[in-house]
Order: structure tokens, then C-alpha cells, then sequence
């Protein structure tokens, strides 16, 4: 049967000072040398994969620009490359599905902060700490029965 440990250096000398590691990033990169990333905003879901290039951006076929037409949604989607300073290093191919075209942006530059870090594990700090990193957990609130919305009441009336 096991001894019984009556004080915490009992404790400490059990365990043998063995100290938690910090998890190591390791580069992450398919046969064709790209990174892929999923991201996730709303109700969109973007598929992204980076590579060395000129700094061409491909979404559902169509450049960019074209896609994401006002220059506040390509500002969000620029957002990483810009605190990674990496803008016109790598080309971007992505898919993007679901929601408006403001939760996919939200939802590409989620993955393209992660594949950035896939590619270059020593920018994951400086992702982390801007929190594109972070999954926006946020969704549209079901309508309830009884209800007008989500939490809108029908107007009352007393005669």
C-alpha cells in the first residue's frame, strides 16, 4: 500500500520537482508548402492557406478586392499581416462560406492568423497579444415563443 504524505515537502520530494513546460509550436506545413487554417466568425466558416509568394489574395476565386468591396472589410482582413509585418510576403487562397460579409471577414482573418502561426510559430505572441488568435464566440440570440425577436416584446396595449 502506499505511504501516507503528512506535509507538503513529503509531497514535494514525491513528485521529484518535475516543473509544467510551456507547449512548443512547431511549423505545421502540408506536401505543397502551405499553411492551413480554419476560422470561424458568426455563422461563417473561412478556409485558409498561405505560401511564400507576392502577396496575392484569391477568395472563392475572385481577388479581394472584388469579394470584400468595402475597404473597411479588406482592412480587417489585412489586419494580421500588418502586426506580423509580413504585407506582400505570402499569397493567400481562401474559401469562405456562411453568414454576411462582414462574419467572413471576421472568420478570414481568424484563419489567417492561424495559419500564420502554422507557418511561423515565432509570431504567435504578437497575434495572440492583438487577440486575433481568439474565437468571437458571439451569435445571433434564437427568437423565442411569445416573443416579436430574440428578447422584443409585442407592444402592450391596456384597452
Amino acid at each position: 500500500m502506499a505511504e501516507t504524505l503528512s506535509s507538503l515537502q513529503d509531497l514535494k520530494s514525491a513528485t521529484g520537482d518535475v516543473q509544467p513546460s510551456a507547449p512548443v509550436h512547431v511549423q505545421k506545413l502540408d506536401k505543397l508548402g502551405r499553411a492551413y487554417a480554419t476560422g470561424k466568425r458568426k455563422d461563417a466558416v473561412a478556409r485558409v492557406w498561405i505560401k511564400p509568394g507576392k502577396g496575392a489574395i484569391v477568395v472563392n476565386g475572385r481577388p479581394f478586392e472584388v469579394y470584400f468591396a468595402r475597404p473597411v472589410l479588406r482592412m480587417i482582413l489585412q489586419q494580421p499581416l500588418g502586426v506580423a509585418n509580413r504585407v506582400g510576403q505570402y499569397d493567400l487562397m481562401v474559401t469562405v462560406a456562411g453568414g454576411g460579409l462582414s462574419g467572413q471577414a471576421g472568420a478570414v482573418r481568424h484563419g489567417l492568423s492561424k495559419a500564420l502561426t502554422y507557418f511561423e510559430p515565432e509570431l504567435r505572441p504578437a497575434l495572440k497579444h492583438e487577440g486575433f488568435l481568439t474565437r468571437d464566440s458571439r451569435v445571433v440570440e434564437r427568437k423565442k415563443y411569445g416573443k416579436k425577436k430574440a428578447r422584443r416584446s409585442f407592444q402592450f396595449s391596456k384597452r
